[in-house]
């Protein structure tokens, strides 16, 4: 971000020093604003059975706010299986960067060792919030801990379900408070599908034990593995006995019926709350993660939807703090992140009675239910593998006119484009996401360019106006060249917002429809001006490739 920081204006306050709060602490800072982080516990992170399944864009995201070892901290898988009873339903082969697996603790430290590493975050453990203060028209939130009374410009609830800054906004959190329920077991062992994650839908029993419905199987790192049973939603935690049986049960099944050596690490009951606050902004003050949304069933994770909450807050909030745009841009953020959640849980809705049946009718339809299992058996793996209306990352369509953004397949106005190879203006060859998080970016498509010197192209075909055009922008801006976009034609320009989401796609545009598409971007308008004509038959002037 660059220019100076408005004059007398406060850092923002965040509430809650857990994974998403120091991720928008860490986001924040890549674009020069100052945060506090306050948070009730005492800031040490202790090992426990917590983890959490992350997808590439978010995984991403980690990485350029400087949790550079995050994927050295987790382990990436090679393959997701899908079996009921002893019958292989789906097999999906894996890149090691499509998911990573970790435990929230390292995350955590991953987290707080960034922290360390930048003057513009400051943490201020034992100190949860108990008042928030702000008066219309004012350009502050003043909030209250255990300890003091702090000002900051914004506030951002990221304080967990139990919030107290969305409670202090009188804020509804309706949903189900028992939408699934598992017990959990974290154990070192050699099981003989390494480095696979594996639903298996009717596992074997235990005589006389648990009937847990399904078993999901995913690695960690340095030999341990996580298994989560799903128990029927109102049903009794299992006795530590119970337990060891269905572990045993489990084990042997994939085991040709012997029990391997293992170790039993740590174990925990927990019920898949799904809730969604009635708001997510009032006036200064926001909700982020689980504190705005819970939502965790068939795989889907809260730190994952949490993390895309805030990578798309904080490029608005550093906007506005530096002046660079007005404060309608953060009324989007709601707009956009509800709306994405909403299309969640309706789509949990959806193919819960396709895949979770709990009912006793349903339980008699044995023949019936395997049927659509077979038929939706990559709904069971959506939500884990970040992939369909489960897990795929969200759209935020804009209304960017027609006539300026042609059809462009299979990225439109919206959508989180693909990572793929760039060079900067100095010649140097980065990947795109890690260039995102600081201003908009605008990539020229130009097949050959790898082959040339940045000497030899910046001044050639449309490079010097776009060049211009870019520094003439209303916001932050970054200028980058690919030799290829899926579906893109050469000389494609395409605008692309700091979290990584398209604006719009443009062939040959005017500087000034880029301009437009840039301003209305950061003032969140609703309407572009119409297309500028010049010339006796009013045809548009465009820039081609052999302009210089």
């Amino acid at each position: 971000m660059t220019g100076p920081a408005p004059s007398g204006s406060d850092p923002v306050i965040i509430a809650g020093a857990g994974p998403v709060g120091l991720a928008l602490a860490l986001a924040l800072a890549r674009h020069q604003v100052p945060s506090l982080v306050v948070d009730e516990g005492s800031g040490v992170c202790p090992e426990g059975s917590r983890s959490t399944v992350l997808r590439a864009d978010t995984v991403g995201f980690l990485r350029r706010i400087g949790y550079e070892r995050v994927a050295a901290d987790g382990r990436g898988w090679t393959a997701w299986r899908t079996l009921r009873r002893h019958r292989e339903l789906l097999s999906l082969e894996l890149e090691q960067d499509d998911v990573l697996h970790l435990a929230q603790h390292r995350l955590l430290r991953g987290l707080r060792d960034a922290v360390s590493a930048t003057s513009l975050v400051e943490l201020l453990p034992e100190s949860a919030v108990t008042e928030v203060e702000q008066e219309p028209g004012e350009d502050a939130v003043r909030v209250r801990t255990e300890q003091t009374w702090l000002r900051g410009s914004y506030l951002v609830g990221c304080d967990g379900p139990r919030s107290t800054v969305r409670k202090r906004l009188a804020l509804r959190f309706p949903g189900r408070a028992a939408a699934d329920h598992y017990a959990l077991a974290t154990i070192r062992a050699d099981l003989p599908f390494p480095g696979e994650a594996r639903l298996h839908r009717d596992p074997p029993r235990a005589p006389g034990g648990p009937g847990a419905r399904e078993v999901i199987a995913r690695p960690l790192p340095d030999g341990v593995w996580r298994l989560d049973w799903r128990l029927p939603p109102r049903a009794p935690a299992l006795t530590p006995d119970q337990l060891v049986d269905q572990l045993r049960s489990t084990l042997a099944a994939w085991n040709d019926g012997a029990v391997p050596g293992y170790q039993l690490i740590s174990n925990a009951d927990y019920v898949v709350q799904q809730r969604l606050a009635t708001r997510f902004q009032v006036g200064r003050v926001f909700l982020a993660g689980d504190a705005a949304h819970l939502l965790g069933s068939l795989g889907m994770q809260n730190i994952d939807e949490g993390l895309r909450d805030a990578d798309n807050l904080a490029w608005k909030l550093g906007l506005v703090w530096h002046g660079c745009a007005p404060e309608r841009l953060l009324t989007t953020y709601q707009q956009e992140r509800r709306s994405a959640v909403i299309a969640r849980l309706r789509a949990v809705d959806q193919a819960m009675p396709l895949l979770q049946p709990s009912t006793p009718l349903l339980e008699v339809r044995r023949s019936l239910l395997s049927g659509s299992l077979r038929r939706n058996a990559e709904l069971l793996s959506d939500g884990t593998l970040g992939t369909g209306r489960l897990g795929g990352a969200p759209a935020y369509p804009g209304r960017a006119r027609p006539a300026l953004t042609p059809a462009l397949t299979p990225t439109s106005p919206g959508v989180l484009v693909p990572d793929f190879p760039v060079v900067t203006t100095d010649g140097g060859v980065d990947r795109l996401r890690a260039r995102l998080g600081r201003g908009f970016l605008v990539v020229l498509v130009a097949p050959g360019t790898g082959v040339w010197a940045s000497e030899h192209w910046l001044g050639a075909g449309l490079m010097p106006q776009l060049t211009e055009a870019t520094e003439a922008l209303p916001l932050p801006a970054e200028l980058l060249v690919t030799e290829d976009y899926p579906g893109a034609a050469a000389h494609t320009v395409l605008l692309i917002r700091p979290d990584g989401h398209l604006v719009a796609a443009l062939q040959g545009c005017r500087p000034e429809d880029l301009y437009d598409l840039a301003d209305r971007a950061r003032s969140a308008s609703a309407d572009l001006p119409a297309p500028r004509t010049s010339g006796a038959d009013g045809s548009r002037e465009r820039l081609t490739a052999g302009q210089s």
